[in-house]
């Protein structure tokens, strides 16, 4: 497990990138069987159980477009 050690009482700076959460992203898949928007979601990590949820959700007729933007 990785853990961040931070010794002494001075101010802290600087900034950190926070990964997409799996267990954030499948219910707001399951819920876009609800509306028929356009809905697009950033920082999605393409794991298994989200591929699975993808091709259900297009099993029940939504059109999916996945794009990858990596910098």
């Amino acid at each position: 497990m990785k853990k961040i050690v931070i010794h002494g009482g001075g101010k802290l700076r600087g900034s950190i990138n926070i990964s997409g959460s799996k267990n954030a992203s499948l219910p707001i898949l399951a819920a876009t069987l609800l509306i028929n928007e356009k809905v697009i979601l950033n920082n999605v990590p393409m794991v298994k159980d989200i591929l699975t949820m993808v091709n259900l959700l297009e099993t029940l007729g939504k059109k999916i477009l996945k794009e990858s933007h990596r910098n």
